[in-house]
């Protein structure tokens, strides 16, 4: 589970390069991504925080973002906080999360 959450991470930093929103899955990871103010000291101003299940769900498409944040599995701080254009990450086929 953990290599599997710090691909998909590392996968999302890679697509949507950036330092403006921090995406948390303790224990297993954190990345900072999306274009925007970069973010230096103490807590960011725009974070994203789920557990591992529901990160590896929102990653490959069982799961959407409305979904998640409607079912409270996601939460989500800040007006960059916002993943829905960058998931699903795998098994995509098209759209911006297969560049």
């Amino acid at each position: 589970m953990a290599a599997a959450v710090r691909y998909c991470l590392e996968e999302l930093a890679e697509r949507a390069p950036g330092n403006s929103v921090e995406v948390r899955v303790p224990p297993y990871g954190v990345a900072q991504c999306i274009e925007g103010p970069r973010h230096t000291r103490g807590t960011p101003p725009n974070v994203v925080e789920c557990d591992a299940v529901t990160w590896l769900q929102l990653a490959t498409g069982a799961l959407s973002w409305a979904e998640a944040v409607a079912a409270g599995k996601v939460a989500a701080s800040g007006l960059r906080a916002e993943l829905s254009d960058w998931l699903p990450l795998v098994g995509a086929g098209d759209g911006p999360a297969s560049r």
